[in-house]
């Protein structure tokens, strides 16, 4: 077992905690011991040597049973430490990561530590410090700092949206009502329901939450908030007897409801009743009114207020701190003008300019079709499990890198990415809870954001030093989470299309089990499991979720895996196969992180077999149609699909042909005709980098097409040979055959528009294009 000295004045401090992290930063898991034990003196034997029998036993507890707290901040930093993550007694040595918090977790500190001691802390700061004399150290008073959360007294006569708000009454008005934007919950009721008393217990959550009885209309000034009265905003629960067979219809129709955001309250709910003593309640919320955590707190709520009212008693609630519309003025006040320098919207704006500048404005992921002109949404699920094992590694991973779990997966779905021609650029969309306030905690209402999270996988990195990156990236976002994703498409400016969604179109979550094991369920008389419902639509090309799993003893069950497809997109095959190739990459990246991510297999065993065979298969017929004839083909039906991928450049079918007329185009002015050979003369590589030789030669083969079917020859001098070439290539570029010379391949490579022999652009050809010159 590895030890680490610690001289008399470090072992007064924690001690513990700091060779852990010391040892963590260096050695793999397996090699950090699991426990630390502090001592004033180690034993020794009256020879001087070590007593190995007088040692204390180690305790193998994840926490470390170290010092109790010093003063009043530390003993209240460790009971709120204590009661996030269940535990009954924490010491300020225990590590917060080590005994299960998360990101999800991590924010919810934040939030109880800035509302109960007022002190400002990071997210940043909790991972680097995390434990409670570490994070005592780092953590500033910060009593009056901002601007707190706080009923407002007179809101005036006009209630504005939410930043997130705004967006979705903006994708509401363009594309009309729909059920892209709902979020069902279905939960499965054994014993007889009364229905005057759920009748009365939605009303009851009607009246608590204002997000759930508002309406949006718009005026000269815009979208504006109005909150119904309590008893002009009724709602009823719709009863439906079905059979077995017919239910999961039943929920799917339900489920696709398309609300009026102008004149229907954005909450509905079904009972669907398959006999006296079983049932499913299903409950839809728009996302305009809440989001994914808002369904815990709605539940809840729900599930009180039925007890009550069986009980023929109304609910005794603690009054809600605020509600939605609070918030919502609160949050222009808080983060300020972008114009305005010194606001924290202004200084938070410039990290996502930098950070998210040069962004790949789309990305070349596997479709099976083209993109249309305007995406439908219409999507479809493929579910995945990892085993109680991989989440283990998983677990350990995270703990040996100080980063997340979150962070894990979204390094892993980086590289299955990269690896399949999506290029070394990836950015992904990533929902963070939003709920930087204590008092928004059990509050229903739409408070997520999203945060645009870029995955640098250039210059051949580890999988350690990608989740290096990875964790670096995701910190300094966190720090600048308040930016409404919004304002930040404003801020950046993209290019916007209806086709796709800007600044990303991959979406990746992870939901930890609560650490309590409880799993969220509601006390709800007779409640059973959570039925999975699907509203059939997918917001964005592809959304990669993963939930951790727990059996009812709070014991890990795996990870469930779950990813959301356009259908217009993507054929089912397709997804599956990207889920069972992404838990490949999750189990390399495990079993070793400190290999490198090009050697990452993404291939099944049976998958290289069949490439490999037909490699050196026997030769098909394809309709008569040649190379060329397919490539143009190929141009016309995908043009902006993936054609080449040379180091950290992503050529299109488009672009290949595009460089293939300039080029071509110009060898015609200079007689290059039918059967005439073509020798470019240089590096084979079109980007002159090592791995990407054949970068070139599609551009070479396609000129063929526009030149009457001239065959390129390469003439490369850094060919094998040291510059002798080959006898083909002799053969092929003999000086009385070959029509094209070095200084035309450096026209090609150095020009956007051809030029002449003397090296002046010339004018693209009449009534043609530089790039669909005369073939």
């Amino acid at each position: 077992m590895p030890t680490l000295p610690l001289t008399t004045d470090s072992l007064l401090r924690p001690a513990c905690p700091t060779a852990r992290a010391y040892l963590a930063a260096r050695l793999p898991e397996y090699m950090v011991p699991a426990a630390f034990v502090a001592l004033d003196a180690l034993p020794l034997t009256t020879t001087g040597k070590l007593d190995r029998h007088a040692l204390p036993e180690p305790d193998l507890d994840p926490r470390s049973r170290g010092r109790a707290p010093r003063g009043p901040v530390e003993e209240v930093l460790c009971g709120l430490f204590g009661e996030i993550l269940g535990v009954p007694e924490w010491s300020i040595d225990d590590d917060f990561f080590a005994a299960g918090g998360h990101s999800l977790l991590a924010t919810k500190l934040i939030s109880r530590i800035r509302s109960t001691l007022g002190l400002d802390v990071s997210v940043r700061e909790l991972f680097e410090a995390p434990t409670v004399a570490g994070l005592a150290k780092r953590a500033s008073a910060a009593a009056g700092t901002g601007a707190r959360l706080a009923p407002v007294q007179d809101r005036g006569e006009r209630v504005p949206l939410s930043f997130a708000q705004q967006r979705l009454w903006f994708l509401h008005q363009l594309e009309g009502p729909g059920a892209t934007y709902n979020i069902p919950v279905a939960l499965r009721v054994t014993g007889p329901l009364r229905r005057p008393a759920l009748d009365q217990a939605l009303n009851d959550v009607l009246a608590r939450h204002e997000s759930l009885r508002t309406v949006f209309t718009e005026d000269a000034d815009g979208a504006r908030q109005v909150v119904l009265g309590r008893d002009a905003a009724r709602g009823t629960v719709e009863w439906t007897a079905v059979r077995p067979d017919t239910l999961d219809g039943e929920l799917e129709r339900a489920t696709r409801y398309a609300f009026d955001l102008a004149a229907e309250l954005p909450l509905r709910a079904w009972v669907f009743s398959l006999s006296e003593s079983e049932h499913v309640l299903l409950l839809v919320l728009h996302h305009i009114a809440g989001d994914g955590w808002s369904l815990r707190p709605l539940l809840a709520d729900l599930a009180q207020a039925y007890t009550a009212r069986c009980a023929d008693r109304p609910p005794e609630w603690r009054p809600l701190p605020v509600q939605y519309a609070d918030y919502a003025l609160w949050q222009r006040e808080a983060l300020g003008s972008a114009e305005e320098p010194g606001t924290a919207l202004a200084g938070q704006l410039d990290h996502w300019r930098q950070a998210l500048h040069g962004i790949p404005e789309e990305l070349a992921l596997p479709t099976d079709r083209p993109r249309p002109q305007a995406a439908s949404h219409q999507g479809d699920s493929v579910t995945f499990d990892l085993p109680e094992e991989l989440r283990a590694a998983l677990a350990g991973l995270a703990r040996e890198t100080r980063s997340s779990q979150f962070m894990l997966a979204q390094a892993a779905v980086a590289i299955l990415l990269h690896r399949l021609g999506a290029g070394a650029d990836i950015p992904v969309g990533a929902p963070i809870a939003g709920r930087t306030d204590d008092a928004l905690e059990d509050l229903v209402g739409l408070f997520v954001n999203t945060l645009v999270l870029r995955t640098d996988l250039s210059g051949a990195p580890t999988v350690r030093e990608l989740v290096a990156r990875v964790r670096e990236t995701d910190l300094a976002a966190y720090e600048n989470q308040h930016v409404p994703f919004e304002r930040l498409v404003e801020a950046v400016n993209p290019a916007r299309s209806q086709s796709r969604n800007p600044l990303f179109q991959v979406l990746l979550a992870f939901h930890n089990a609560d650490a309590t094991g409880t799993g969220g369920r509601p006390e709800f008389p007779g409640a059973g499991e959570f039925l999975e419902v699907r509203t059939g639509t997918a917001r964005f090309d592809l959304s990669f979720a993963f939930a951790e799993q727990r059996h009812a003893d709070g014991t890990g069950a795996g990870v469930r895996g779950v990813i959301e497809y356009a259908t217009e997109l993507f054929d089912r095959a397709t997804v599956e196969t990207l889920a069972d190739r992404l838990v490949r990459v999750l189990e390399a990246m495990t079993a070793d992180p400190d290999r490198p991510v090009a050697e990452v297999p993404v291939l099944s065993t049976a998958e290289r077999a069949e490439l490999l065979a037909a490699g050196h298969g026997p030769e098909a017929d394809v309709d008569g149609a040649d190379l060329l004839g397919l490539f143009e083909e190929r141009v016309r039906r995908a043009p902006e699909a993936t054609a080449v991928v040379c180091g950290g450049r992503v050529l299109s079918y488009a672009e290949v042909d595009a460089r293939a007329g300039r080029l071509a185009w110009l060898l015609a002015g200079r007689g290059v005709g039918p059967e005439s050979l073509v020798a470019p003369r240089g590096s084979r590589s079109r980007f002159s980098r090592p791995g990407c030789s054949r970068a070139r030669w599609p551009s070479a083969r396609a000129i063929a097409v526009r030149t009457g079917r001239s065959a390129p020859a390469t003439a490369d001098r850094r060919a094998p040979g040291r510059g002798t070439p080959g006898p083909r290539c002799r053969r092929r570029a003999r000086p009385s055959a070959a029509r094209a010379v070095e200084r035309t391949v450096r026209c090609r490579v150095r020009c956007s528009a051809p030029r002449g022999p003397c090296g002046r652009r010339r004018a693209p050809p009449p009534g043609g294009r530089t790039g669909t010159g005369p073939a």
